[in-house]
């Protein structure tokens, strides 16, 4: 019996093995990468989009870009290793990275280059006091929030990929699968609110009146 468990073990991996990712990374913009064929979203932060320009001393100042620069920097000639967290409404991998010894999600925050998403994590909410009381990076600037920016500017938001086949992925059942928005708030900081039936982030949960249209703006009587 005890070889029988061992040849099981060996040829069917835990899921939590499978939700770890080792390689060489590149930056896809201030909180994504992609890595060992997959994209992956950096758990706990939020950066400004490529697109996005923040102000400075009275000027335009491509922070975005910035922080694409930076996140580049860090994992530059690093080897990276990411353990999944969870899956986006757009398919990419959410996970905590190490490039060799250094945290790049703690290192954006730090450095003000990106903010502290709270409802998903604390831990980077102690850097994200600190660079605001040093005003650095974006605390040092007058800008939108990335996720008020990607509800203004949808086409700014990432696109939506094939269904992946990690382990962790939200389905929902009603419709037959497809990845889908844990909120309405989701959904509209996403600029994809409001959701008809069959689109992709749709499910039930979001209609509360089952008319097919999930996230839809409030109507008072």
């Amino acid at each position: 019996m005890r070889w029988l468990l061992l040849f099981a073990a060996l040829q069917f991996p835990s899921a939590a093995s499978a939700q770890v990712f080792t390689g060489t990374a590149i930056a896809v913009d201030g909180d994504s990468l992609e890595m060992t064929g997959a994209r992956i979203r950096l758990h706990g932060i939020d950066a400004p989009e490529g697109t996005q320009a923040c102000q400075r001393n009275g000027e335009a100042w491509a922070c975005g870009a910035e922080a694409k620069a930076m996140l580049a920097g860090l994992v530059d000639g690093k080897l990276v290793t990411c353990e999944q967290r969870d899956i986006d409404v757009y398919g990419r991998l959410v996970a905590t990275c190490k490039a060799g010894r250094v945290d790049p999600a703690q290192a954006l925050v730090r450095s003000g280059m990106a903010i502290a998403l709270s409802e998903f994590s604390d831990a980077y909410l102690a850097s994200e006091a600190s660079a605001k009381q040093a005003k650095v990076g974006l605390w040092s600037s007058e800008f939108q929030l990335p996720a008020d920016f990607r509800a203004a500017n949808p086409q700014s938001a990432p696109q939506v990929y094939k269904r992946p086949t990690a382990p962790g992925v939200r389905y929902d059942q009603a419709t037959g699968g497809g990845l889908y928005f844990r909120s309405c708030r989701e959904a509209r900081a996403a600029g994809r609110a409001p959701i008809y039936r069959g689109q992709p982030g749709y499910r039930s949960g979001l209609d509360g009146d089952n008319d097919g249209i999930a996230c839809e703006p409030y109507r008072g009587r």
